[in-house]
């Protein structure tokens, strides 16, 4: 059996020895420490944002961004379907209701329309949603100019999760910078990792500050240990933090490299009749954090469980696209608005779609074996 080709497995730049031996030979080994405040610089810098608050996790910088915006039990927040769990949770977790919108088809992400159908639903009821929030899937940002322009309308904030799309541009401008706040993720499989970590980004340095003071407990500046409020323990370490550091030096190279294995999966089986790939908005530029593919089953034979099934009887990880969030079991009932009521895009993604290898470490030779193979698999009808 040949080596296992993964989904996107960690990819380390050679760097990142240097960053935690300095953090080994300073003892700062504990939380926070110079290479925290250094990457938060760094990746604020990076984005174009005016700061950055280090994490533990993407999942954490959700659930804070929601919590300085004051959501709590009995509020609204309107989130993308077509996503990991992650996006939504932390809504629950502050006791507001989750309310779903569809995906539209030239970005996969949250439909103008259906958010505008939702809105109109919500000031009906007289009950608007406390923040609104933002998917960018596999890498591609979302129509922000469309969806900011109807939040703004209502006055209602958007949290724009960007963990998949980290080094992505909407019309020259970093994805994650489109919202009150930004989200990021460094998650093992992400296009930069710090093994897991996250971070919130923002133009609000207050906000921020705040965010730090959650993030470690919420301990009031006092000799003993003082609470007023109701903390977290989310900051990200010192010696993860200098993994991060190296790898966002090389982030402008994972990207062309994440993007040059999209155009071989392009070359290599663009050919073939009813099999699609995720598209890319005019004015932006994806990361490609995945290449996903779309089978039709009018003219395609094989079923996209079944081939992922047999990539990995091959020894090669592939994964169906995100099982989307008003059909999990965990929000049955939730209120969900669809972009068209005869063609609800998010459970057609789901059930038509495939992610592929996308790993940077990936060789030439490893993609090659996954082109080839999908090609057996492929019959038309």
């Amino acid at each position: 059996m040949a080596d296992r080709i993964f989904l996107s497995a960690p990819h380390m730049s050679g760097n990142e020895q240097k960053y935690i031996n300095e953090a080994f030979e300073t003892n700062w080994i504990a939380p926070l420490g110079p290479n925290v405040n250094a990457f938060e610089e760094e990746l604020a810098s990076y984005a174009g944002t005016k700061g950055a608050a280090a994490l533990s996790s993407g999942t954490a910088a959700i659930h804070l961004a929601l919590d300085l915006l004051e959501v709590r039990k009995g509020d609204t927040v309107f989130c993308s379907s077509l996503t990991f769990i992650a996006s939504a949770n932390p809504i629950v977790y502050l006791g507001a209701e989750p309310v779903f919108i569809d995906s539209e088809p030239e970005t996969w992400n949250m439909s103008p329309v259906a958010l505008e159908r939702a809105f109109r639903d919500a000031e009906a009821t007289g009950q608007l949603p406390k923040a609104v929030v933002v998917v960018n899937l596999y890498g591609q940002s979302a129509k922000m100019d469309e969806l900011n322009e109807i939040c703004d309308r209502y006055g209602v904030p958007v949290v724009e999760d960007a963990a998949e799309s980290l080094g992505s541009t909407y019309k020259g401008q970093k994805s994650g910078t489109f919202g009150k706040f930004g989200v990021y993720s460094f998650n093992g499989n992400k296009i930069i990792t710090t093994s897991g970590g996250g971070m919130l980004v923002s133009n609000d340095i207050e906000e921020l500050k705040r965010a730090r003071f959650l993030a470690t407990q919420a301990r009031d500046q006092a000799k003993h240990y003082q609470h007023s409020v109701v903390g977290y323990n989310y900051r990200m370490s010192n010696i993860l933090a200098g993994v991060g550091r190296a790898q966002l030096e090389v982030l402008d190279q994972r990207v062309e490299a994440k993007r040059a294995v999209f155009e071989r999966y392009v070359e290599g089986l663009g050919d073939i009749e009813g099999l699609e790939f995720m598209p890319e908005l005019e004015g932006t530029i994806s990361n490609r954090w995945l290449s996903v593919i779309t089978l039709d089953p009018d003219k395609i034979k094989v079923a996209p469980y079944a081939l992922i099934d047999a990539l990995d009887a091959e020894n090669i990880e592939a994964r169906p696209v995100w099982k989307p969030l008003h059909i999990q079991p965990v929000f049955e009932g939730k209120k969900f608005f669809a972009h068209d009521e005869s063609d609800v895009v998010s459970e057609r993604l789901f059930a038509t779609g495939v992610c592929l290898p996308s790993g940077t470490a990936m060789t030439l030779e490893e993609q090659k074996r996954v082109i080839e193979f999908i090609r057996k698999q492929i019959k038309p009808l």
